[in-house]
């Protein structure tokens, strides 16, 4: 659907503007998907110098971002999976504009009690119940001010189709160099996973790592110079078709991209070989958004003195927090991520020669990469990350 599309090419933008802000000297996972529609929600209510900043930040015209914020929604919720929620709760003595209250899913309002102990459970409880547990708390502080909370909760689980072996490895080159860590490696005949794509910041790896459900993980490996934010929105110009790209099957010989290099070699099966070695990640990060208010359209917003969204109500309102809180792991098994996004207003992966010569690529990912959770089929980006701290291998006791 066409206008479906246009909200996800502007959630994945979001996606790759984010990525800029991170040096890549620390891990990180963030979703845009989780924010993106929040954003459209208020752009939908929001009026004067507010209503531009938001409008540049979705990408969108603010008469059309409350339906396109639904129906991506109801995208992102009927992913195989994926879980996805909203919630919206105000004071009691808040007047809503039904014309913007009416764009939310239903059974999403809840009314504040005033009393912060009270609105504080709920409001965990619901972020908990929504990510199956990976988020316990909700990321607003509820003062006495807190008028209106409008949140996006989101749970991605995939298990792999061909699971990982465990294992150490020792880096001898990069940042992770004379490290043992923590590996996961497999073998497939399916070179086609594997790809070379030639970014507008130079060669990217892109690994993906099929799933069971709508969810795949694409690994991305840039060379060692570039930061963090170019190999992920790489990996966006990738999803969009915007960058050529040679899949593993018609790679030439050598070392043909990052850790990625191409051989023949003996082996007792006519079949080709994909070797994968990477490493496990679990990271977790917590994100204010109105530290990069000009990113996410909110420094006007966010100006407390006057009110901003008289298209959600007429009592004035400014944004007084916006925060994510955001985990993702990636197992021999699986992936699972999670986040909760909200605002919250005030008033105002050698025996003897075998008898076949095959192909083998081998894919490294022992140094920096980052990762995006897509799904398969709209190629929207669920979730984000950098991985730039390995676990160590752990050794067991005997």
């Amino acid at each position: 659907m066409a206008s479906g599309a246009a909200a996800i090419q502007a959630a994945n933008a979001l996606t790759a503007r984010w990525a800029g802000t991170h040096a890549g000297t620390t891990d990180t996972v963030f979703s845009a998907a989780g924010v993106w529609p929040l954003l459209a929600l208020l752009a939908a209510g929001s009026h004067g110098p507010a209503r531009a900043e938001l409008a540049d930040a979705v990408g969108l015209d603010p008469a059309e971002a409350a339906g396109e914020a639904r129906e991506f929604l109801a995208h992102v919720g009927a992913v195989r999976g994926v879980h996805a929620a909203t919630g919206l709760w105000t004071r009691r003595s808040l007047s809503l504009r039904p014309e913007w209250s009416a764009e939310l899913p239903p059974g999403t309002h809840e009314v504040l009690t005033g009393d912060p102990v009270r609105d504080r459970a709920a409001l965990d409880a619901w972020a908990a119940r929504h990510t199956d547990g990976l988020i316990e708390a909700m990321p607003v502080a509820l003062g006495e001010d807190t008028e209106l909370v409008l949140a996006a909760a989101q749970a991605v689980g995939t298990q792999w189709l061909k699971p990982f072996q465990e294992g150490v490895v020792q880096p001898e080159s990069g940042p992770w160099a004379g490290r043992e860590l923590a590996s996961l490696s497999r073998r497939t005949a399916l070179l086609d996973r594997v790809a070379v794509a030639e970014t507008a910041h130079g060669p990217l790896t892109v690994l993906k790592v099929l799933g069971d459900t709508g969810v795949d993980v694409h690994l991305l490996l840039g060379t060692a110079e570039l930061t963090a934010g170019q190999v992920l929105s790489g990996g966006v110009d990738v999803l969009a078709g915007r960058c050529p790209v040679v899949p593993g099957d018609r790679l030439m010989y050598g070392a043909v991209g990052p850790g990625l290099t191409v051989e023949n070699v003996r082996s007792s099966s006519r079949e080709p070989q994909l070797d994968v070695t990477t490493v496990p990640f679990e990271l977790r990060a917590e994100h204010d958004l109105l530290a990069s208010a000009r990113l996410f359209g909110l420094a006007a917003a966010a100006n407390v003195t006057a009110g901003h969204f008289d298209g959600i109500s007429p009592d004035p309102l400014a944004v007084g927090s916006a925060r994510q809180a955001a985990r993702a792991s990636f197992t021999a098994l699986g992936f699972r991520a999670a986040s909760v996004t909200a605002v919250e207003m005030y008033a105002g992966g050698i025996p003897a020669p075998p008898p076949h010569l095959v192909r083998r690529i081998e894919a490294v990912f022992d140094r920096p990469f980052g990762f995006l959770a897509v799904h398969r089929t709209s190629r929207l980006v669920l979730s984000a990350g950098w991985v730039a701290e390995p676990a160590p291998y752990v050794y067991d006791a005997y």
